[in-house]
């Protein structure tokens, strides 16, 4: 099950990243919770259901932003969670500063869709807060991971 898991985000993520809002939908439980990032300036604010995700992350991140570019770089299984590992670009609207940034994001999925979103500033904090084993938490820490240990 948890394979199949790692699919349905995987597949969640490519297709909010592509523009492909019809599939994004089919995979996403239609009263799912966004959880603002955790140590983001969004951390505490919820927002339920995909219209009013979409609304916040297109209104809200794209004022302050010019150019905004999410890179997944591995999702790791973790049960009925998934960590999205992602490299954040982001170039601010009028002063032209650039911002990179190493994140995480945890997916729970139920019945084969996404049912809560949460972000986290440290990726280490969305490991523990997903239940990943201290082995895998320690095969990242460690360096690059292979294909065997839930990289791209």
């Amino acid at each position: 099950m948890s394979e199949e898991n790692v699919k349905v985000v995987r597949e969640a993520v490519e297709s909010f990243l592509t523009g492909e809002g019809e599939r994004t939908a089919q995979l996403i439980d239609p009263e799912v919770q966004f959880h603002g990032t955790v140590g983001g300036l969004e951390e505490g604010r919820i927002a339920q259901g995909l219209p009013e995700i979409m609304a916040s992350f297109e209104a809200d991140d794209l004022e302050a932003w010019e150019e905004r570019r999410l890179v997944p770089e591995g999702f790791i299984d973790a049960g009925e969670n998934v960590v999205v590992l992602l490299h954040e670009y982001r170039r601010g609207r009028g002063s032209g500063i650039t911002l990179e940034s190493e994140t995480a994001v945890v997916c729970s999925v139920s019945d084969g869709r996404i049912v809560r979103i949460q972000g986290y500033m440290d990726r280490v904090a969305a490991f523990q807060a997903a239940g990943v084993s201290n082995e895998q938490l320690a095969d990242f820490q460690a360096g690059p991971r292979s294909e065997g240990s839930g990289g791209p």
